[in-house]
């Protein structure tokens, strides 16, 4: 459909929950999808970077996101949220599209369940771990306006992307 602007750390859009999806079925989400995949496809192409994206960082503050972990299974989700997590823990390197010359560490739940609507309306539910558990955990957390940054673990662990990919790269789902 079309490669749209991501929306860049500053811009107060990124802080803003989003509303859910009354129709998942309509035309209208079907082209956000369609953006969004577009515009995910273009950015790791670009970037080497890019597993997921959610709606408020094409400006849209609706609840969807869009992952695509291999470049072959796109998922889109809509209306997803969190249902269940496990009490165990994990510190994992991030980073977004919407700053991606900064990478952090973070904690996220190691295991978590997510409810979610498909395209033709139908709800399910899936059960994540490790790095689909973190991945989802963040672009959740972009729904309800919140950032990679306010999860921070340590401040000295903010990092360029430049001394990621020369020190840490190599350890991190984005290898």
């Amino acid at each position: 459909m079309a490669l749209r602007q991501v929306i860049q750390l500053g811009d107060p859009l990124l802080r803003q929950p989003c509303e859910p999806i009354k129709d998942p079925t309509s035309a209208q989400v079907a082209d956000l999808i369609q953006d969004l995949g577009d515009t995910l496809a273009h950015w790791k192409a670009q970037t080497g970077y890019g597993r997921g994206i959610a709606a408020p960082q094409i400006g849209v503050l609706q609840r969807a996101i869009f992952l695509n972990l291999d470049g072959q299974s796109p998922w889109p989700l809509i209306n997803p949220r969190i249902v269940a997590h496990s009490q165990d823990t994990m510190e994992v390197w991030d980073g977004c599209l919407s700053f991606l010359s900064i990478f952090c560490k973070v904690i996220r739940h190691c295991q978590i369940t997510v409810e979610y609507q498909h395209l033709d309306g139908r709800t399910d539910t899936r059960q994540a771990s490790g790095d689909l558990s973190e991945l989802l955990q963040h672009e959740i957390d972009h729904l309800d306006g919140v950032l990679t940054l306010d999860r921070i673990t340590d401040i000295e662990t903010i990092c360029t992307r430049q001394e990621f990919e020369k020190r840490h790269r190599h350890t991190s789902p984005y290898a």
